[in-house]
C-alpha cells in the first residue's frame, strides 16, 4: 500500500481519498515458480564511457564523465553544443560493411549491445561481423524486443538533404529499412536466429525500462524462455539537438561539458544528450538452472503508469513517477523499506528533478533518510531511448558488486532535494538486496523496474 492518494480519481468519487491499491492479485515473486520467476544472464553496452560494460561500469565508479563536444557536425549556431557521443566505435566489428553502410547508427549500437549481451550469458562464443546463432536453446521460444525513442533520425535528415540536392534517384532503397524503430530488433533476430516474440517499443525515455518489463512479462506468461531486451539510439543529429534546444531544454554549458549534466544540483540547467545501447539478456530461472547459467541478478518487479498532465512536464508532486514505483513495488511483493538503492531518472533538469525527489520521499518515506538515489545520466547524458537499458545494468551492477555510483557536478543540493544522492564518489555498501531502476518520458509515460540480488 503506498502513502499517497490516487489524484488521478474524479473527487466525487470515495476512492479519491483512499491510498492506492494495486489492481489485481498476484503471488509475490518468492511464491513464483521458477518457469515465472525472471532472472538476469548477460550484459551488453556502448556508451560515452565505453564500448563494453567492464569499461563504463569502471568508468562510472571512478565518476568520471563522457560528455564531450559535438564533432560530427557544425554547431556553430547551436545553443548547445556538447552531447554524450560514441568514440571509437566500428560497425563493422558487429556486422558486415554492407549492412554497416544500409543501417542507421542507433542500429548498430543495438545489434553491437545485444551480441555482448548474448555472448555473456553464454549463448553465443564469440562477438564478431558474422552471423552466430545461438547455440544449445530453443530458438523459437527466444524473443528480442529492442526499442528506440527516435530511431534513425540523423540517416532521416541526410536523405532528405540528399533528395534536395542530387535528386529523387539518389535515395538508398534502404532508406526505410534502415531507419526504422523496429529494425535494431528485426537485424538481431536475424543474425541470432531467434524465432520467438520480436517486437520494439517507442516510448521515448522509457523505451528501455518499458522493453525490459514487457519482456520479462512474455517469460512470466509462458511465451518465451529467454529474452535480449532494452534500447537503442543516436539521437546527437543536427535536428536533434536543434529541436531540443529549441524547446531549451538542454544544457548550454558549452566552455564546460564534464560539468554540463548535474541532476540535482542548484545550478543545473538542463539535460545533456547521449547516445548508444544498453541490452540484458533475461530468462525464466527453470530455464537459467537447466542450462547452468551465471545469474546477475532477478528483476522480480516491473511498474507502468501516466502522468496524464503535459507532454512534457511532470506534475510537481511527481504523482505519476510515485505510482510507477509503488506497482513495480507491488509487482514485487515487497515493501518500499527493502529497497536501497534507486538509480534516478534524473535528468538534471529544473522541474524533473524535484518531482522525483518528491516521488521517491513519498513511496520510500520510512527510509528517505538512509536510501540512496544516483543519477548516472551525470556522467553517460540522457540516451533518451537507451537510458533505461544501461541505467537497468547499473542497478544490476550495483546489486551484484555492493557499489553504488555517483551523482558527479553535485556541488550544491538543490531546494526540493532532500535526498542522498551519493555525491560526487561512489559508494561501497553491505546488505543493498534490492534496487529500483526509473524511467519517465514525454507523454507523461512512466516505468519502474525492480531488481533482487542474486544470492
Amino acid at each position: 500500500m503506498s502513502q499517497y492518494s490516487n489524484s488521478s480519481t474524479p473527487q466525487a468519487s470515495n476512492a479519491a481519498t483512499k491510498p492506492y491499491q494495486k489492481s489485481r492479485q498476484k503471488p509475490p515473486h518468492y511464491e513464483r515458480s521458477d518457469e515465472m520467476r525472471v532472472v538476469v544472464t548477460g550484459l551488453g553496452t556502448v556508451t560515452p564511457l565505453g564500448l563494453d560494460v567492464e569499461s563504463t561500469w569502471t568508468r562510472l565508479l571512478n565518476g568520471e564523465s563522457g560528455i564531450t563536444p559535438i564533432t560530427h557536425f557544425d554547431t556553430t549556431d547551436y545553443r548547445t553544443q556538447i552531447a554524450g557521443t560514441i568514440k571509437d566505435f566500428d560497425a563493422k566489428q558487429y556486422m558486415s560493411a554492407k549492412e554497416a553502410r544500409r543501417y542507421d547508427e542507433f542500429i548498430h549500437y543495438g545489434v553491437a549491445a545485444s551480441s555482448m549481451a548474448l555472448h555473456d550469458a553464454g549463448f553465443i562464443e564469440a562477438v564478431s561481423a558474422d552471423d552466430a546463432p545461438v547455440q544449445n536453446v530453443d530458438e523459437e521460444r527466444f524473443g528480442v524486443i529492442l526499442g528506440s525513442g527516435i530511431g534513425g533520425i540523423q540517416t532521416i535528415e541526410n536523405s532528405r538533404d540528399l533528395l534536395r540536392d542530387k535528386g529523387v534517384k539518389k535515395v538508398t532503397p534502404f532508406i526505410i529499412p534502415g531507419t526504422i524503430a523496429n529494425m535494431a530488433a528485426g537485424l538481431v533476430a536475424i543474425k541470432h536466429n531467434l524465432k520467438g516474440p520480436n517486437l520494439a517499443t517507442a516510448t521515448a525515455c522509457t523505451t528501455a525500462t518499458h522493453a525490459i518489463g514487457l519482456a520479462a512479462r512474455l517469460i512470466v506468461y509462458g511465451d518465451a524462455d529467454v529474452m535480449v531486451a532494452g534500447g537503442s539510439e543516436k539521437g546527437s543529429s543536427p535536428l536533434g539537438v536543434a529541436g531540443f534546444g529549441a524547446m531549451q531544454a538542454l544544457s548550454t554549458r558549452n566552455e564546460e561539458p564534464a560539468k554540463a549534466s548535474r541532476p540535482f544540483d542548484k545550478d543545473r540547467d538542463g539535460f545533456v544528450l547521449g547516445d548508444g545501447a544498453g541490452m540484458i539478456v533475461l530468462e525464466s530461472l527453470a530455464h537459467a538452472k537447466a542450462r547452468g547459467a551465471t545469474i546477475l541478478a532477478e528483476l522480480v518487479g516491473f511498474g507502468m503508469s501516466d502522468d496524464a498532465s503535459h507532454i512534457t512536464a511532470p506534475p510537481k508532486d511527481g504523482n505519476g513517477a510515485a505510482r510507477a514505483m509503488q506497482n513495480a513495488l507491488n509487482d514485487a511483493g515487497i515493501d518500499s523499506s527493502r529497497v536501497g538503492y534507486v538509480n534516478a531518472h534524473g535528468t538534471s533538469t529544473p522541474s524533473g528533478d524535484v518531482a522525483e525527489s518528491r516521488a521517491i520521499e513519498t513511496v520510500f518515506a520510512s527510509v528517505k533518510d538512509s536510501i540512496l538515489v544516483s543519477s548516472t545520466k551525470s556522467m553517460t547524458g540522457h540516451l533518451m531511448g537507451a537510458a533505461g537499458g544501461i541505467e537497468a545494468i547499473f542497478t544490476v551492477l550495483a546489486l551484484q558488486h555492493q557499489h553504488v555510483p555517483p551523482t558527479i557536478n553535485l556541488d550544491n543540493v538543490a531546494d526540493d532535494c532532500n535526498l542522498d544522492y551519493v555525491p560526487n564518489q561512489s559508494r561501497k555498501v553491505d546488505n543493498l538486496n534490492y534496487a529500483i531502476s526509473n524511467s519517465f518520458a514525454f507523454g507523461g509515460t512512466n516505468a519502474s523496474l525492480v531488481f533482487a540480488r542474486w544470492s
